[in-house]
Order: C-alpha cells, then structure tokens, then sequence
C-alpha cells in the first residue's frame, strides 16, 4: 500500500464547490484506503495498491464528473514525492513565513524552453525555481493574493496545468502522507 495526495485544482476558491464529506466518499468508492481530506480546498490523502499516479488521478477526475457533475484537474503525488519537495524547498531556511512560501504542483514536467523565458511580471519581488514538476515560490515583499505571478501565470507561460499550495499545507500533506 502506497500513501498518496490527490490536489483538485480550483475547489473551493471560486465558482467550484465540493465538499470534503463527497471528495472521501468518492476516494473510499473508488476502492482506496484510510481516506483523509485536509482543509476545503480539494486535498486528500490516501493509500492504495495502484502504482499508477496518472491512473489515480484519472479515476479520481472521472468519478467527480460522472457523480457529482464537476470537471477539476486532479494532480497525484506518492508521499515519497511529497517527503521530498518538503525537504527540498530551496526558500525554506530564508523565510519565517509560511503564506510566502508556496509550491507550484504541475501536471508535467514543463519544456525546458518555457522554463527559461518564464520571469515574475512586473519587476515584483518573487524568487521561483522549477524542479521537474514543482515550482517553489517565494514572494518576498508579501503574500500570494496581491501576485500576478499566480498559479493561473504559471499556467499560461509554462503551458501545463498547475495548482499551488501554501508551505503550511505542504508540510501537514506530507505528513499525512509518511509511511
């Protein structure tokens, strides 16, 4: 049995409403294990035997359209990879703050071409490193909600679906992910 965490993108922060309650039901149908939800915002974690991240994330994905009529990005990482962007966060040892410190989760691996024309708009004071299938954030001068260089920006430069969580909710995923 493998711990994972499937990230909906957009749950809860616009038009999109699910609850917490539906999301475990729908990961415990689906036939996965020890079922958690963490905050509103579309994060559970889960065991199960299947070793296919893509294949989770679909059955995932298509179980919310075909019972509760919502199409959501669902994005899946082992624990094993959350242990490591935990660990690896390269802003960490430099800010107090865990609002300015987030975690870009992309679907793939971005072109390595888009990652190197990608810059923070309008000279604002974020640092950002992309490793495979995250980008780590930092923005320096104040929080994420006053940003252009948002999950959507992210999105439209690297060409891959994206959805960010903050540093205090990647660490409690990662826990809740440990073997």
């Amino acid at each position: 049995m493998t711990r994972y965490v499937a990230l909906l993108r957009g749950v809860n922060v616009g038009t999109t409403r699910l609850a917490m309650a539906d999301l475990r039901r729908i990961v415990t149908d689906l036939g996965h294990e020890d079922v958690k939800t963490y905050l509103q915002s579309g994060n559970v974690a889960f065991g199960s035997t299947v070793r296919d991240a893509e294949k989770l994330a679909a059955g995932i994905a298509r179980a919310l359209t075909d019972e509760l009529a919502l199409t959501v990005p669902v994005l899946v990482r082992s624990g094993r990879e959350l242990a490591a962007i935990a660990g690896g966060n390269p802003y960490a040892d430099r800010e107090d703050d865990p609002t300015r410190l987030l975690v870009a989760f992309l679907a793939t691996a971005p072109a390595k071409s888009t990652v190197d024309t990608l810059v923070v708009p309008g000279g604002e004071n974020v640092s950002f490193t992309v490793t495979g299938r995250e980008v780590f954030l930092h923005y320096v001068d104040g929080g994420y909600g006053r940003s252009k260089f948002t999950n959507a920006y992210l999105e439209k430069k690297l060409g891959v679906v994206a959805t960010s969580r903050n540093w205090k909710s990647v660490r409690a995923l990662a826990e809740m992910t440990a073997s």
